[in-house]
């Protein structure tokens, strides 16, 4: 199978380009010299009198712009030096796995290569006897355009730098994957309670390189396993790091043996982690800012607790909805092809609890806005999922049992509260 043929190849491909960010403003530059062609083409000497510029106006003018869209672009760069150092140092490094896709700030670089371009394309074209008058004016609109999203990006990652924004920002990522491409996979003919009949795998599919198990090409191993007839069975989660030589799809049954290289190819690895179907990765992102506010060097648990208000939020959406935990997939004949390895209600919940538990056991705010989220689950969650609240409840009245030893300051660390100290917990 050729090296960009593959469906996993063609996947990392696509996270390349999302993450990138030279790959758009590049169109920028190319299309900013195709326009400024166009405007050449386009230009006609029938201009309004405020319309015609002279030779050395135009020059000015243009080279003004070129070396304005060289130092704008110094100044996107250096901001984003800086959301990288704030980000590793106060947030969390997987969050840059998402800031990399922004698309303001993609669409803001391709606007000042694009200006440049044009300016200077144009530059090439201004002679004594002939102006670009068109290209000029066209020119210092794309100048005006450029400011303006500028000024719309310094304004939204100002406020979008703080930790409760960015919470915001990857809850809403991760709900929107968990209701939107999970799905997908929850709703593709689920059979039963996941029981797949075989005496066993006849054949276990290795992977030839490692890396962190980024997203299944569910269709695909449906169609493949129903062209040999047989059942893949996935042992690994989405989000596992796999080592060369890892079982990625197990054989049961079937009428011929399947290309191995070709079934792995349905399965897409890569450096880390992604969010497109592992919604648990925003999970992860916001406990890494919550617990990383809870570090001694930063000590902030305020910002801790606002975090939890958004994985609180999450929570809600997981817990409102039925996770067996193995998914067992059907072709258009209702035959059993693909058992895929889910997450279920405790594995999402003690990932949003436990290591802020741990770090945070000793903030009297965390304590009261834990217990007021886990009761606040009770109160609103089916009674199927109270099991591991409660599990988790009773941890937690383990670890201030343990870190407040007065009884007068344990009997406060163990009120709920929803502001962390200063909120009222409805009675």
């Amino acid at each position: 199978m050729g090296v960009l043929t593959s469906w996993a190849a063609r996947f990392r491909l696509r996270q390349y380009v999302k993450a990138s960010l030279w790959i758009v403003p590049l169109f920028g530059l190319v299309l900013g010299a195709l326009l400024a062609e166009l405007a050449l083409a386009a230009d006609a000497a029938n201009w309004p009198s405020g319309w015609h510029y002279s030779a050395t106006t135009a020059s000015g003018v243009l080279s003004a712009i070129v070396g304005a869209m060289v130092a704008l672009l110094g100044f996107v760069v250096t901001i984003g030096v800086l959301v990288v150092q704030q980000a590793t140092g106060t947030l969390s490094p997987r969050y840059m796995r998402l800031w990399y896709r922004d698309r303001l700030q993609k669409a803001v670089l391709a606007t000042f290569t694009g200006t440049f371009a044009f300016a200077f394309s144009l530059l090439r074209s201004v002679e004594t006897d002939s102006v670009p008058d068109l290209g000029v004016t066209l020119a210092g609109v794309a100048v005006a355009v450029s400011l303006v999203l500028l000024l719309i990006y310094l304004n939204r990652f100002t406020h979008s730098l703080r930790p409760v924004a960015i919470a915001d920002l990857v809850t809403r990522m991760g709900e929107a994957v968990f209701t939107r491409g999970a799905a997908a996979i929850r709703d593709a003919a689920p059979r039963g309670d996941g029981n797949v009949s075989s005496d066993g795998p006849v054949l276990r599919l290795r992977t030839g390189r490692g890396g962190a198990i980024q997203a299944f090409n569910v269709a695909g191993l449906v169609a493949e396993a129903a062209r040999h007839d047989c059942v893949f069975v996935v042992p690994r989660l989405i989000g596992d790091f796999v080592p060369p030589g890892t079982v990625l799809i197990e054989v049961h049954g079937g009428t011929s043996k399947p290309d191995p290289d070709r079934v792995t190819a349905l399965v897409a690895l890569g450096a880390e982690r992604t969010i497109e179907q592992d919604p648990a990765f925003a999970l992860r992102v916001l406990v890494d800012i919550a617990i990383r506010a809870l570090s001694p060097a930063v000590n902030d648990p305020t910002t801790a607790v606002q975090v939890i208000n958004y994985i609180e939020s999450f929570l809600h959406t997981v817990g409102n909805t039925h996770l067996p935990g193995r998914y067992v997939l059907a072709d258009r004949h209702e035959h059993a092809r693909l058992v895929l390895p889910g997450r279920d209600w405790e594995n999402f919940l003690q990932l949003a609890v436990c290591e802020i538990r741990e770090y945070g056991g000793s903030s009297m705010q965390v304590c009261r806005r834990l217990r007021a989220m886990l009761e606040g689950l009770l109160d609103t969650l089916p009674p199927s999922q109270h099991a591991a609240v409660r599990a988790e409840l009773s941890l937690l009245q383990e670890a201030i049992e343990r870190e407040f030893t007065d009884p007068a300051r344990r009997a406060i660390a163990q009120q709920p509260d929803h502001q962390g100290i200063g909120g009222r917990y409805p009675s």
